[in-house]
């Protein structure tokens, strides 16, 4: 069961591998919005790069791992996680990533030192050729949002921050498959108002909220390395159905904006993930009402859209 206290206890366990990353409040007037505070929530500062981290380390010390070691499908971020889980508690892993994860994740797999497999065009492509190899090698397979395990460990997002602050009126959260979302919904069980983003061209939770349960939608757009499954998961939907107040669409020109944005003013980088939520506060797809505080969760960082010259 995913609720507050086994999140709790998740926490307690995977502390001493993962980064308490720090919150940064910040004004909406800096960014030529309302005059509102914006608490960031920063989990790019994360090991590897993502809130990912905690879920891989939740699932590789709460389930048992073969000697075949781990394997997982990932649009990249996941699989970096694992990687980097995997080379910390000294397991094998083997990571497949379709052909749309960036170049920043793919080399950060491999520095981490698991094996590499790239193919097909979505992440949907890569999770059948996991679960292949998961079949024929006995490797444990470790799911990117619809796992137990998983959540578990994205919800120790919201009991840290609510340790930080407890003073949130709203949270917006980006969406890819819905393990972050689904365990921090689960943490604050409707606590706070929970606010899902998702890419305008990838629109999971969107659109199996109007259908009553997960179903195909669109996989494409800018952040289709980390928020475009083909569906949200099986266990998050119906804690987001309970406890996510609504989802946002945001365009891609949005998220650019709100990447921008984050450079511009703060000198933050972020990927397009990473930036989904803030988003739909730059673009006004939200706007808070006044003296209310917002809070917006900063995901994922593994880009390489930031180059600096080398010495001559």
């Amino acid at each position: 069961m995913v609720n507050a206290d086994t999140i709790a206890r998740t926490h307690s366990l995977i502390r001493p591998f993962i980064r308490e990353t720090p919150i940064f409040e910040v004004a909406g007037a800096d960014f030529g919005l309302g005059s509102f505070p914006v608490i960031l929530k920063m989990e790019f500062l994360q090991h590897a790069g993502s809130f990912k981290t905690r879920g891989a380390f939740a699932n590789l010390l709460l389930r048992e791992v073969p000697p075949a070691g781990v394997v997982a499908a990932s649009g990249g971020n996941h699989g970096v996680a694992v990687a980097y889980a995997a080379r910390r508690l000294r397991h094998a892993a083997r990571i497949f990533v379709p052909s749309v994860a960036s170049p920043a994740k793919i080399d950060k797999i491999r520095a981490y030192g698991a094996e590499l497999t790239i193919g097909g065009e979505r992440y949907a492509d890569a999770l059948v050729a996991s679960e292949d190899w998961a079949h024929r090698t006995g490797a444990l397979q470790i799911h990117a949002y619809d796992q137990l395990e998983t959540l578990l460990g994205q919800g120790t997002v919201a009991s840290e921050l609510e340790q930080q602050t407890s003073r949130l009126d709203t949270l917006l959260v980006a969406v890819g498959g819905g393990g972050l979302l689904g365990g921090i919904a689960a943490w604050y069980a409707g606590r706070i108002r929970l606010l899902g983003v998702e890419p305008e061209r990838a629109p999971t939770l969107t659109r199996a909220l109007e259908a009553g349960r997960p179903i195909e939608a669109e996989a494409g757009g800018l952040a289709a390395d980390s928020l475009a499954p083909k569906r949200v998961g099986e266990l998050m939907f119906p804690i987001a159905q309970r406890h996510v107040d609504r989802v946002i669409l945001v365009s891609d020109s949005a998220i650019h904006a709100a990447q921008q944005s984050l450079w511009e003013t703060l000198r933050i980088v972020t990927e397009p993930g990473g930036a989904a939520a803030f988003a739909a506060v730059v673009s006004r797809q939200y706007q808070p009402a006044a003296g209310e505080r917002v809070g917006v969760l900063l995901c994922g960082s593994n880009t390489t859209a930031v180059h600096f010259a080398a010495p001559a």
